[in-house]
């Protein structure tokens, strides 16, 4: 039997046990099963993995910084750029190589989103979530400029989008969690009577499937798109990493 899991903490309800449950049952896939290993402290994960025989796992928050130290290498290509893991491998060898599938997952939606990628971008939001996406934007070519809430060496705040930089950056992605299931109705604090059809925006929260972000762009002529897409994509990334396809 194969096992593969997800530690974090607390976990409750999880995509990554329904998505992959439901993959082995549709795809055939046998001799599989995924768990939620939930850790209330990272140190637990040493017992974790020498009583269980795992062959991969999923990381969430607040553990894809913290479970860095306990692997062997990390994936140069994504974990090791972006400095936070959500898919550990488990090799023949017994050791632990670290990978981040959100890259995967956000190169693979934003490409079948944008119709080229001659795009500045803000990046809105400058915290776990926003370091997969600035890695994959260099990657790609990309100017981006972060946001925060507060002015910072490397964020302009809010207050400082003008309106020559709002018509310059046409791709906005929030990755904050502002207008996320239970608060629907809010929106991060942009100039949106200045979003035009030239803009393209991407959310990186998929409940609700329409955010007020998107919902605020798309009324003022934005092409919009959530982050199931995203989310589906990193979980296939992490089946391939496992099964030795990257």
């Amino acid at each position: 039997m194969k096992k593969f899991g997800l530690i974090g903490y607390p976990l409750g309800h999880s995509f990554s046990k329904k998505y992959f449950t439901e993959k082995f049952q549709e795809e055939g896939i046998e001799g599989c099963e995924y768990e939620l290993y939930e850790l209330e402290k990272i140190d637990i994960f040493s017992d974790l993995v020498s009583n269980t025989e795992l062959t991969g796992l999923n990381v969430t928050i607040p553990y894809k910084q913290d479970v860095i130290p306990y692997l062997d290498r990390l994936d140069p290509a994504t974990a090791g750029k972006i400095g936070a893991v959500n898919v550990i491998k488990f090799e023949e060898d017994g050791t632990k190589t670290g990978y981040n599938s959100d890259y995967y997952g956000f190169k693979t939606s934003l490409l079948e989103f944008l119709p080229h990628t001659k795009f500045k971008a803000l990046i809105l939001g400058t915290g776990g979530a926003s370091k997969a996406i600035k890695v994959t934007l260099e990657d790609l070519d990309i100017p981006y400029q972060y946001v925060s809430r507060n002015r910072t060496e490397e964020s302009i705040s809010y207050a400082d989008i003008t309106e020559e930089i709002y018509a310059t950056h046409t791709l906005v992605i929030n990755t904050t969690p502002l207008g996320m299931h239970p608060n629907e109705g809010i929106a991060p604090k942009l100039p949106y009577e200045l979003t035009t059809e030239n803009h393209y925006f991407f959310d990186v929260v998929y409940n609700p499937s329409v955010t007020e972000f998107m919902k605020l762009g798309a009324e003022n002529g934005a092409k919009t798109l959530n982050g199931l897409d995203m989310l589906i994509g990193q979980a296939e990334a992490s089946w391939k990493i496992w099964n030795g396809e990257f």
